[in-house]
Parts: structure tokens; C-alpha cells; sequence
């Protein structure tokens, strides 16, 4: 039998690692199918969380870092510290509050959250409770008409920037889901979506479902100019992990780039997310700003990826163990935690802001 979400939070409940732990007893194991597995044998999903250690920190004493913050502004966005919600769908499969609870506790924390095409909420509702920006993550559809509605729909709403999701034309092969029967309930579904003819493909003999089917109706490079021409907010890409993309969305105008693997949801045996970051930030050279997506479990790993040339980072699992746990309450406790880990990782390597941060506070566990 589940535990309903708790209205006050026990003393041990500290970390994001404590949450996911307190979420088991929170979440029925068809939401703990979709929420918790990846792609294939989940390399990718372990490496991301395993990167981190490769890094360790580099103290410096005595430094004087008195009025110090970690506040940042990006894309429309003031923010007390650079952790934002990143786009996950159905949230209401763990809270009834869902995308709601977890909107308005980002906003309430001075962050932000993504809102994910595939919300169990309308935009609409989203933004009237978190009643400050968000940024709105597109993913594309078969129906053209449709996605220039849902970019008019988040102009009008007050969101600051488009995300269009370029790393999961499909969806990946998740063997824990296909283990579990995941479904959804019938009460949990694609709000934004709703209303929207289904696609159907219609493949000949020996055509392939992939190739000629979900690939056929998939964005490509040759899309970018037909949404710039659908809206005047930013345009950022999530999913980035290789150079040669990089270097393709700086020539084709992209405002911003998140390095992500999609939490090892869609192709296993991708790289880490902080092991591509460093390589691309080197192509970017601060030309736009980069995210990083993937593996984020405590403020020190914020700090890493800062480090590494990330503006802020994205976390996706860990603010959804938080909502199952205890709601809107859950997610603000979380990114107050995460916050308070990254000042006191950011005091005790000398770095007083944000701008602080190079590579000079890693010490990589390569070295000698």
C-alpha cells in the first residue's frame, strides 16, 4: 500500500539520494517503471551518475568570498542558483498536484522549470501557477498546424523560451518499462496534445517502422528555419552530446545548447552528459550559453559542471522522487538543499559568484 505524500518533512530526509529512497514507498511500480528505468542495459543512466566521481574538488583557503552568491540571469530568467526542472512528462503519475506542485515550488525558490510537450497539465495551467517564466520544451509533432500552435500558445502564456528535444524522435528501447507492463492510467495523459488526430503511418511490405515511419515524420536540421519563423522567443536544443552537432546548431543560429543524453532514456551506450559537456564547450567558446542534463545529485556536482562551462544545469529524477514525496513541499526542500550544497561548495573553493568557477577548483582523480 502507498504512502500519501507527507505534509512535513522527517529529519532525515537531507539529500537527493534520500528522496529517491523515500519515493519507493510513494510510488506504485508502474510509475517507478517509467520514472526510475533507461534505455537498454542503462550504461549511459549509470555513467552519468559515475562521472561526477572522475572529478574531485580543489580547496582554497582563506579566501574571502563575504557577499557571495550564486544568483544568475539566462534567457528571460533571474535566478538564485542554476538548477532548473527538466522537462519531464506525466507528472501527475506521481502526485495528483502534478506539473502544478512542481512549477510553482521552482518559482517559489527563484529557479524554473521546462514544461514538457507531454505534461499531464495544460502550459496554460502550468504558467498561471508558477506565476513567473518557464521555458517550454517542444517536442515535434506529425501535424505542423499543431506544433505552431502549441509555440502561439506558449508566446501567450508568458513563456521565455522554446526546447525542442532532438535527441528522441523515438522513443528508446526501456526494457525495465517493457518488464513492468508500464501503462498509463486513464486519468494521465498528454494535455497538451489533447484533441490531436493520431498518426498512423502507412508502411508498404518490408518497410521499415522506424526508417519509414517515426524517422519519416522526425525534425530535421532543415526544420530549425521553419520554427524560428514560428516564434520570436529563443530557440535551445536539448539533447547535444557530439561536437559535429554542436557546431551545426551554432551555424544555424540556435540561441543555446543543453548537453544531455536524455537520463540514458533513449540510446544506451552513449557517452555521460559531463563527459561530453567539456568537448563541446570548447567548439562553443562561449558563442551561447550551454546546460548540462543528466547525473546531477548533489551542489558539488553543479559546481563540476559549471567548471566543465555549463551555465546551469537540469535536474529531471531526482525533483520527481521529491514530488512523490511530498509535493510542492518536496521540490522547494530539494532545491534549497541543492542550493545550500552548491554555496558551501562554492566557499570552500573560493569562488564568491558564479563567475568564479573554472576549471581551476577540479581536481581530476586522473591526475597524478
Amino acid at each position: 500500500m502507498l504512502t500519501p505524500p507527507l505534509a512535513h518533512l522527517p529529519p532525515d530526509l537531507v539529500s537527493a539520494a534520500d528522496y529517491q529512497r523515500y519515493a519507493a514507498q510513494h510510488m506504485d511500480a508502474n510509475a517507478r517503471a517509467y520514472v526510475d528505468s533507461a534505455a537498454g542495459d542503462e550504461l549511459s543512466h549509470a555513467a552519468n551518475l559515475a562521472a561526477f566521481a572522475h572529478y574531485g574538488l580543489d580547496t582554497q583557503v582563506l579566501a574571502d568570498v563575504r557577499g557571495g552568491h550564486c544568483r544568475s540571469e539566462l534567457f528571460g530568467l533571474h535566478l538564485s542558483h542554476p538548477v532548473l526542472l527538466a522537462p519531464v512528462a506525466y507528472q501527475k503519475l506521481v502526485h495528483p498536484d502534478g506539473e502544478r506542485a512542481a512549477a510553482y515550488a521552482a518559482t517559489a525558490l527563484g529557479s524554473s522549470m521546462v514544461v514538457s510537450t507531454l505534461a499531464s497539465t495544460s502550459l496554460e495551467d502550468i504558467a498561471a501557477a508558477a506565476q513567473s517564466p518557464l521555458w517550454f520544451q517542444l517536442y515535434w509533432q506529425h501535424d505542423r498546424a499543431w506544433v505552431a500552435d502549441l509555440l502561439y500558445r506558449a508566446e501567450a502564456a508568458g513563456y521565455c523560451a522554446i526546447v525542442l528535444t532532438v535527441d528522441a524522435p523515438l522513443a528508446g528501447v526501456r526494457n525495465a518499462e517493457q518488464r513492468a507492463g508500464f501503462a498509463l492510467p486513464d486519468a494521465v495523459y498528454a494535455a497538451n496534445l489533447a484533441g490531436m488526430a493520431a498518426w498512423e503511418p502507412r508502411l508498404a511490405v518490408g518497410q521499415s517502422m522506424v526508417f519509414d515511419g517515426l524517422m519519416a515524420v522526425a525534425p530535421t536540421w532543415a526544420d530549425i528555419a521553419w520554427l524560428r519563423e514560428h516564434t520570436t522567443l529563443p530557440i535551445i536544443l536539448k539533447g547535444i552530446l557530439s561536437c559535429r552537432d554542436a557546431q551545426r546548431a551554432l551555424a544555424h543560429g540556435i540561441d543555446g545548447l543543453i548537453v544531455s543524453n536524455h537520463g540514458g532514456r533513449v540510446l544506451d551506450g552513449v557517452p555521460a552528459s559531463l563527459d561530453a559537456l567539456q568537448r563541446i564547450a570548447g567548439v562553443v567558446q562561449g558563442r551561447v550559453p550551454l546546460l548540462l542534463d543528466g547525473g546531477i545529485r548533489r551542489g558539488s556536482d553543479v559546481l563540476k559542471a559549471l567548471a566543465l562551462g555549463a551555465s546551469a544545469v537540469l535536474i529531471g529524477r531526482p525533483f520527481i522522487h521529491a514530488l512523490a514525496v511530498a509535493g510542492a513541499l518536496g521540490v522547494a526542500h530539494l532545491l534549497r538543499t541543492l542550493q545550500e550544497e552548491l554555496e558551501v561548495a562554492m566557499a570552500l573553493t573560493g569562488c564568491r559568484t558564479l563567475a568564479d568557477i573554472t576549471q581551476e577548483v577540479l581536481w581530476s582523480a586522473h591526475e597524478a
